[in-house]
Parts: structure tokens; sequence; C-alpha cells
């Protein structure tokens, strides 16, 4: 099982004093649209998102089928699969669950041991 690209999703209290200092920390924006509550920030191979108003707790986050440019891999487990999977290993998908009968995008999300969040988010 594959779970495809990590990034660390941020939930901040303010999106432009955040991405001002993930900048000075050599972070560069990857997405950053205009009205958008959110910018996907890269350094090197290192990704986070930073979260304003979206998410209440910090979410370790996997992309299937992304890479770190968020360009398509093939093949890649679908999300699906992976929440398959996962169950059969007596996982359980305690917050949010893809519908197994859909396709293309959908997402998970579960908790660790711990309650960390954690969530599969497959875009393609």
């Amino acid at each position: 099982m594959t779970l495809g690209q990590f990034s660390l999703s941020l939930a901040v209290k303010d999106l432009a004093v955040s991405q001002a200092f993930y900048e000075k920390l050599g972070f560069e924006a990857m997405s950053a649209q205009p009205g958008q509550m959110y910018r996907i920030m890269k350094q090197g191979e290192t990704i986070i998102g930073l979260f304003q108003g979206m998410f209440d707790h910090n979410i370790l986050t996997f992309n299937p089928g992304w890479d770190s440019n968020a360009q398509n891999v093939d093949p890649f487990d679908d999300v699906r699969k992976i929440q398959e999977d996962l169950k059969g290993q007596g996982i359980d998908i305690d917050v949010a669950q893809a519908d197994p009968n859909s396709e293309g995008p959908a997402h998970f999300i579960l908790h660790d041991p711990d309650g960390n969040v954690i969530m599969v988010d497959q875009h393609r």
C-alpha cells in the first residue's frame, strides 16, 4: 500500500502572517489563489499547507496519485483501496470515509493511537 505524497496541514490563525513566517524559512507558495484561505508551501521536497479557518487541528496529510509537485503519478493506490486495506487490518476509519462505490477524488480521515488526525486525500 502506498499512501502518496506526504504533507503537513497546519491550522493557522492568520494566513498572511504564517505565510510570511514560512517564506523566511525558505518556503515558497505553490498555490496562491486570491480570496482562498489556504496556501500550499514548498521547500525542496517538503510540503506544508497553511489553512486559516478550515481545520481545528494540524493534520498529517497523504495524497495518493500525486508527487511533490502535485503532478500525477502512475500507477497509484486508490484512496478506496487504501481505506479497505486499513479496515482489513483492524484500523478504525473514525471521522470520514470514502464511498467505496465512488470513483475519482475522495478522502478519509482517521486518528492514530495518540489522537493525531490523519487524512488520505485523493484529488484525482
